[in-house]
């Protein structure tokens, strides 16, 4: 009898009516229903325009609306690792993993090479080369998710590999030392495939130059650079899905879209960010990881 009246009550005070129902016949407790946002990457925000109204709160769903991004792992294209040096690359599948391991030997022409390579060529943007040569007992190994998803909170890179570019050597990020950002004098180290040497041997820092003798290497288009530790792809300056520069990116280059490898399916990842930092240098990645990083050894 007391449950019958609410209804009534309701309507007297004014009060919306559609709060007011009875969870089941057995429950004395009234059942007030709210809004739920999907989460589908699992960050603890919704997203507001997938929603749910129920009195407890759905599987996979969130009361936060704030979500600008709920990318729920879309698996990485495969056909993106064709574009590997496969000489100096070997990528394997073990079920919701992927392994690269790389040797670190790039296929194209350095002035870093030894001389008697067939791929030493005269330095042709580097005004300066540092010690050491392009060889040697080099290994990297990175294993990341078939289907890396966005993390909650975004992660600083640090020193060393922070990716493998698709020629085998590693990327690195836009520091040359413990608090050491990328100056001039670094900068005329470069070669034209915006690499030099360092105790860890051939690295990548910025985009290549656009030069005769570069014939592979991306600059200002859509080919892919190579895949960052949290195991998603990074991309040139502009973006397949568009032709052009993109100009939804997140602060770390990256968003949803499809690419030349995903045959129409969006996905997320990174692009080279469209913005100078030294002279007319664009550093590949400088900014933190949005997924959750994995080591390389």
């Amino acid at each position: 009898m007391i449950r019958s009246i609410f209804p009534l009550l309701a309507v007297l005070l004014g009060l919306p009516a559609l709060l007011f129902t009875s969870c089941s016949e057995d429950d004395d407790e009234l059942c007030i229903e709210i809004t739920w946002y999907e989460d589908a990457d699992g960050d603890g925000l919704g997203n507001a325009d997938v929603t749910l109204s129920a009195c407890e709160q759905p599987d996979g769903y969130v009361a936060d609306d704030s979500d600008p991004n709920d990318t729920g792992g879309t698996s990485t294209p495969v056909s993106a690792f064709d574009d590997f040096n496969s000489a100096a690359v070997t990528v394997s599948f073990d079920g919701a993993e992927i392994t690269l391991e790389s040797n670190g030997l790039p296929n194209h022409t350095s002035p870093y090479w030894e001389e008697t390579s067939p791929l030493y060529i005269e330095p042709v943007v580097a005004e300066a080369l540092t010690p050491g040569r392009i060889g040697g007992d080099r290994s990297y190994t990175l294993t990341v998710p078939t289907a890396p998803e966005l993390a909650a909170s975004s992660t600083a890179t640090g020193l060393g590999p922070i990716g493998i570019a698709v020629s085998g050597a590693p990327i690195f990020n836009d520091t040359e030392g413990p608090n050491r950002p990328l100056e001039e004098q670094t900068a005329e180290t470069f070669d034209y495939a915006g690499a030099h040497n360092g105790p860890s041997g051939y690295h990548y820092h910025v985009e290549a130059s656009d030069v005769p003798e570069n014939t592979m290497l991306s600059h200002d288009d859509e080919k892919l650079i190579g895949i960052m530790s949290d195991g998603f792809l990074i991309y040139g300056r502009k973006c397949n899905s568009t032709g052009d520069h993109p100009t939804n990116l997140d602060v770390s280059g990256g968003h949803t879209s499809s690419t030349q490898h995903s045959e129409g399916e969006a996905f997320y990842h990174y692009h080279i960010i469209n913005e100078y930092y030294l002279g007319t240098l664009i550093v590949l990645f400088g900014v933190d990881l949005q997924g959750t990083p994995n080591g390389i050894f």
